[in-house]
């Protein structure tokens, strides 16, 4: 079987897929891409790819193009035929483990999209900065919500799954580890103790060197 092929940047999205396809053992080769903010360029040669010029985007062994973290998510699972980071169809926790993998992706991930480069958005320069404020703060809204569902010590619970790799990965940008652990103290929590799984250490070190 051919490698897949993630295009992604240190620290950004990608890493979620990343440290998944590290934990089933798939073979795959890591595409970076610069900075999409600053690089025309950039964003150009991965439009070719995938026409959102998003990361991550993943290139599967017959040559088809996946991308949305959440669709890689399931399909990785079905196609390993493991339930180690999805819950399988009939288990207990897996319409809970579907109503909160939606939930960071249609409602937390966007707001890092809005409020990353207001400009994309918000024609007005003295606008800027108030939308990006009121997008972060509706975002620690959201994020305080979730806390409020974390089992203990991953979200599920004593079960590991996606949805953590996701909190230890989101929970790097703003606002922030430091932010999580006064105001989401659950989510913090679980993302410290996914830091610390053996198999995902790699994938820490390599998007976030000491």
């Amino acid at each position: 079987m051919s490698d897949y092929r993630l295009y992604g940047r240190a620290g950004w999205g990608s890493t979620i897929v990343e440290a998944q396809l590290v934990w089933y053992g798939l073979p795959f080769a890591f595409e970076p891409v610069d900075d999409l903010f600053k690089s025309p360029d950039a964003r150009a040669r991965l439009e070719r790819v995938n026409p959102l010029a998003q990361v991550p985007t993943l290139v599967m062994p017959d040559g088809s193009v996946m991308s949305e973290s959440a669709a890689i998510t399931l399909l990785l699972a079905d196609i390993t035929g493991q339930d180690s980071l999805v819950p399988r169809p009939g288990a207990p926790e897996r319409a809970r483990f579907l109503r909160w993998l939606v939930f960071l992706v249609a409602n937390i991930y966007p707001t890092f999209t809005y409020a990353d480069d207001p400009s994309r958005f918000v024609s007005v320069n003295a606008a800027r900065d108030p939308f990006r404020a009121a997008t972060d703060a509706y975002a620690q809204r959201l994020w305080r919500q979730l806390n409020g569902e974390a089992g203990a010590p991953y979200f599920l619970g004593q079960r590991f799954s996606a949805l953590d790799i996701y909190i230890a990965v989101m929970t790097r940008w703003r606002p922030k580890r430091g932010w999580f652990e006064i105001e989401a103290p659950k989510l913090f929590a679980i993302a410290r103790h996914t830091d610390q799984v053996p198999e995902l250490r790699p994938v820490w070190t390599r998007n976030w060197p000491a």
